[in-house]
């Protein structure tokens, strides 16, 4: 059974690190790989737009579960209640070794590269400095994590406004082919490599789950997590639309291509060498924003993980003032060996692929229970059933099954990822069940 934690994240707090999970390295760095196969503006913006869309769907679902399940945990909790025991794990598995340490490790990655262009140190170094100073912070006490997420997450907001602006007033725009006139747009968007970029916009848009996982530590669930989930997706997806727009308005289609430090290239664009470093750091300060809110969510993950096997039971446990440390520290390995051993975009792809599949049996799960426990009590109720979930599952389908045929091998690493998990969550049963001599 889980321990009960005080509930002080308002919505405020919630919707704070809900934005900073969303807003992370996915944005400014996805379009370079989605130029490479899509050549149209109106194909590149529109990927904005759908991910949104499917995001939303999903929130929405996630809203229903969250305020019907209060409890620290995400997928680990709601798989458990709508399927089995064994999808629970699954679903905490895949959130504590991808969900959470794989995009901290790409916004590591990410942090270190864009601070290297400011000052002269290695990109590496710089990641791993970052790492161990958002570790500590969460590691010093519950309010000092809130006060510096809500701090940090508003500064962020502001920055990427102002870069924002700054793209849309550019005075000099480079041509882009928006290909809506000659149906070129159209073309792509229902081509294979449109998917396969689905999957990269919605790594970008990972994060509008995560009031599922500090759902436990929420005011009024029923009532903040709704509020929450919907109004931060709805804004990031604006924000997300306006930042790529800007992107494609300062930098040529054929420069951003492949690229990874979009963000770096479109600020040198607009404000020269000396603009593009300060720009460079502003990106990276947005970064340590969503390196900290996923340090929140994945050490709760973690702790809710652990505490449904015993001989992990040490890392479910908090300390005096409720700080799961011991969480806090293994998400700390865990994110230290990818950080020092993967590349960019395989782990990316592979993440995209994990938790899609993982939200996706969420979504129908959260359907299920609307069967299997119609008589429990439903604070909220997901907006435009079952239209909403179905449309969420039919575009997670769509690109999870691109994926497999375009990208085999990230996908199947998904799949042994989950393989994985079956067998420890098997052995660890088996363990607990054994008699003893």
């Amino acid at each position: 059974m889980m321990t009960s934690q005080p509930r002080h994240f308002g919505f405020a707090g919630a919707t704070s690190v809900l934005v900073a999970n969303m807003v992370g390295t996915g944005v400014f760095t996805s379009l370079g790989f989605q130029a490479l196969d899509l050549h149209t503006g109106g194909a590149l913006l529109s990927l904005w737009i759908v991910g949104g869309v499917v995001a939303l769907c999903g929130a929405i679902a996630y809203a229903e579960l969250g305020a019907l399940l209060p409890k620290s945990g995400g997928e680990y909790v709601y798989l458990g209640q709508a399927w089995h025991p064994l999808a629970g794990f699954l679903g905490g598995w895949v959130s504590m070794t991808v969900g959470f340490a794989a995009p901290i490790a790409l916004s590591s990655m990410a942090f270190g590269r864009y601070l290297s262009a400011i000052v002269p140190v290695s990109p590496r170094a710089a990641s791993l400095a970052m790492l161990a100073f958002v570790v500590a912070v969460h590691l010093a006490g519950l309010h000092a994590a809130k006060r510096f997420q809500v701090a940090i997450t508003t500064t962020q907001l502001f920055l990427v406004a102002a870069f924002i602006v700054a793209g849309l007033a550019y005075a000099s725009p480079v041509p882009l082919d928006m290909g809506l006139d000659t149906g070129r747009a159209v073309q792509e968007v229902f081509s294979a490599p449109y998917a396969v970029s689905l999957v990269y916009v919605s790594f970008a848009f990972t994060g509008w789950n995560a009031a599922g996982y500090i759902a436990g530590e929420i005011e009024q669930p029923e009532r903040t997590i709704p509020r929450s989930v919907v109004a931060s997706t709805l804004l990031v997806t604006v924000l997300y639309l306006l930042l790529n727009f800007a992107f494609l308005r300062t930098v040529p289609l054929v420069e951003v291509a492949g690229k990874v430090e979009v963000g770096a290239l479109s600020a040198r664009a607009m404000f020269g060498e000396a603009g593009g470093r300060a720009m460079s750091g502003i990106i990276a300060a947005v970064l340590l924003a969503s390196i900290s809110a996923m340090v929140i969510g994945s050490s709760r993950v973690t702790q809710a993980v652990a505490e449904s096997l015993p001989q992990w039971r040490v890392l479910g446990a908090r300390s005096a003032d409720g700080v799961p440390r011991n969480a806090i520290l293994a998400q700390g390995a865990l994110i230290l060996v990818l950080l020092l051993t993967n590349s960019f975009e395989a782990v990316m792809l592979y993440a995209g692929f994990t938790l899609n599949l993982m939200s996706l049996l969420t979504v129908l799960g959260m359907m299920r229970l609307r069967r299997a426990a119609a008589l429990m009590p439903r604070p909220y109720r997901a907006w435009g059933y079952p239209v909403t979930p179905l449309v969420y599952a039919a575009l997670s389908l769509w690109t999870l099954g691109t994926l497999l045929m375009q990208r085999p091998g990230a996908s199947l690493a998904g799949l042994a990822t989950v393989v994985v998990g079956v067998g420890i969550w098997v052995l660890g049963n088996r363990t607990a069940t054994r008699p003893s001599d």
